[in-house]
């Protein structure tokens, strides 16, 4: 039982942190949209969730001699691979910022982020109150 709540724990730890570097590259493209030949980049969430999933599996099995050696949980997040967008209608300058295309996904993984929150508040107020005596 406790495998099984931390493994999706875990999971959702991973995905609210991807949620969370998507958030920073999509507002960084915003902050520069009036910077010349800045280029626009974003994350394929789905193959980064996978792959740090897949990866993070890999590393649990290891044994090490200390505790800041390897975190399982929490899989390679830094190493997500960044995609540059390619732009619907190219500027004069070299920015590839859209902003209707940023705004939109700024606000969809925000609104997928809370929900996220919102599930694990959820899950774990149904695990308090199965534990509490009634």
């Amino acid at each position: 039982m406790i495998s099984k709540l931390d493994n999706t724990l875990n999971f959702h730890q991973t995905a609210l942190s991807l949620r969370t570097s998507r958030q920073e590259m999509l507002s960084s493209n915003i902050a520069n949209a009036d910077t010349p030949n800045f280029k626009a980049k974003d994350i394929d969430f789905k193959n980064a969730l996978r792959d740090v999933l897949s990866s993070s599996t890999k590393t649990q099995g290891l044994t090490t001699t200390s505790a800041m050696h390897i975190n399982p949980g929490s899989g390679n997040i830094a190493n997500t691979q960044a995609l540059y967008r390619v732009p619907q209608q190219p500027s004069a300058d070299g920015n590839t910022v859209d902003m209707d295309t940023e705004r939109t996904r700024f606000a969809e993984n925000s609104l997928k982020y809370d929900a996220s929150i919102t599930f694990v508040s959820g899950q774990i107020r149904g695990l308090l109150s199965a534990l509490q005596e009634r």
